[in-house]
């Protein structure tokens, strides 16, 4: 599979613990050596700023996607290849998603998991069909995963559903593992109502 854009999930906490501003600014820099666009949410603060910064430092193309609202309190990463302001969350998060190769989740708060579920659901659906990677930095991820298997065990979700997303545990992991992802085609959606 070959990798052109891809769009990234991160938080904007700048009070985090820093391994996992460390591993968004390494994810940056590995998808930016790949010759991978990035698109994220345009924000200069936290890990998304760190992923932004890690890109760029190696002289990567960084698209921001953000709401106005957060562009006119001065949230916006101000050194990016390009900014993309959107009138709303719903706006931005369409836009994030759109013609990319694939999504990656790094560690977040709820801002982090509403895309990441979208996403899942957006796939369940046939609406979006590319790769989802989330990055276990330190554990991070382990309840969610057991949320979604408890979902596939509760038979919310079917046992084929597990092949949407794959997990990895850090960021040099991502671009395999965006490579060896499961094709998923829009017949899947046949078994999206179980």
């Amino acid at each position: 599979m070959q990798i052109k854009r891809v769009c990234v999930y991160c938080a904007s906490s700048s009070s985090c613990d820093s391994s996992y501003h460390g591993a968004a600014h390494q994810l940056g820099r590995l998808i930016a050596e790949a010759g991978i666009t990035l698109v994220f949410g345009g924000g200069g603060k936290g890990s998304m700023g760190h992923l932004a910064d890690g890109a760029l430092s190696v002289g990567g193309r960084v698209i921001g996607v953000i709401p106005q609202f957060m562009s006119d309190l001065e949230w916006a990463h101000r050194g990016l290849s390009e900014l993309v302001l959107t009138r709303d969350m719903h706006e931005r998060k369409r836009l994030m998603i759109q013609e990319v190769d694939a999504v990656i989740a790094l560690p977040g708060g709820c801002g982090t998991f509403e895309e990441l579920f979208e996403a899942m659901a957006w796939k369940r659906l046939g609406i979006y069909g590319g790769p989802i990677i989330i990055v276990n930095t330190g554990d991070f991820y382990r309840p969610c995963v057991e949320l979604l298997e408890r979902s596939i065990a509760e038979r919310f979700m079917d046992e084929r559903h597990r092949g949407m997303w794959t997990v990895v545990e850090r960021s040099d992991q991502v671009l395999d593992a965006i490579r060896n992802a499961p094709s998923w085609p829009a017949q899947n959606r046949d078994f999206a109502v179980i």
